[in-house]
C-alpha cells in the first residue's frame, strides 16, 4: 500500500557546492525545504516532491548570500523556490537507489536523476514515529537552467546538489 511521508524541514536542508576561481570547492545550503514522499515499497514505486526555499540560502558570508539571491544567480525576487518532482523511483531490493524526475529552477524545467544513498525506514528512536531517511545527490550544469553569471572562472558551471532527507509518515 502507498504511504505518504512529509519531509522534516529541520533535517532536510539542501546543500550545494561549486568550484570557486578554480581553486577550491565552496559550499552553501538552503535552510528551508519542504515536500512529500509517496512510497509503495511492496509495488516498488512512488513519487517525490521537494520544494527548496531559495530565499533561505546560506553561504556563511552575508555579502555572498545577497549576491547568490540576486538576478545573477538564484533571482529569488522572481523565483523564490527550486522544485524537484520525481515520478520514477528506482529500487535495488528494498532500498531506493535513484529518483528520476524534473528540476525546476529559474523558471526552467529539466530532467534530473537523484542518486540515493543510505535509504532506511524505521521508528524514530525518541519520538517513536515511523519515518524514512536518505541522502540524495546529483550534479547539474547550472547553465542549462540559464544561470551563467561568472562562468567558468569565478564559479563553475558544474554544481553538486546534496539533499539529506528525513520524512515522517503521515
Amino acid at each position: 500500500a502507498q504511504e505518504t511521508y512529509t519531509i522534516d524541514p529541520v533535517h532536510s536542508q539542501a546543500m550545494f557546492e561549486a568550484r570557486h576561481m578554480g581553486f577550491s570547492q565552496q559550499r552553501g545550503s538552503f535552510a528551508k525545504s519542504t515536500g512529500k514522499i509517496m512510497l509503495d515499497r511492496a509495488a516498488k514505486k512512488g513519487s517525490v516532491e521537494i520544494v527548496i526555499d531559495t530565499t533561505s540560502i546560506r553561504t556563511y558570508d552575508p555579502r555572498l548570500d545577497e549576491q547568490m539571491k540576486s538576478e545573477n544567480f538564484f533571482n529569488v525576487a522572481k523565483y523564490p523556490t527550486l522544485t524537484f518532482k520525481g515520478n520514477n523511483i528506482v529500487f535495488d531490493g528494498d532500498r531506493v537507489v535513484q529518483v528520476d524526475g524534473d528540476l525546476t529552477m529559474l523558471g526552467v524545467t529539466k530532467p534530473v536523476s537523484l542518486k540515493v544513498a543510505n535509504f532506511v525506514c524505521g521508528e524514530h528512536p525518541t519520538n517513536k514515529k515511523p519515518m524514512c531517511g536518505a541522502e540524495a545527490t546529483t550534479t547539474i550544469m547550472r547553465s542549462e537552467w540559464g544561470m551563467k553569471y561568472g562562468m567558468p572562472k569565478a564559479v563553475s558551471d558544474e554544481i553538486k546538489l546534496t539533499i539529506p532527507i528525513e520524512a515522517y509518515k503521515d
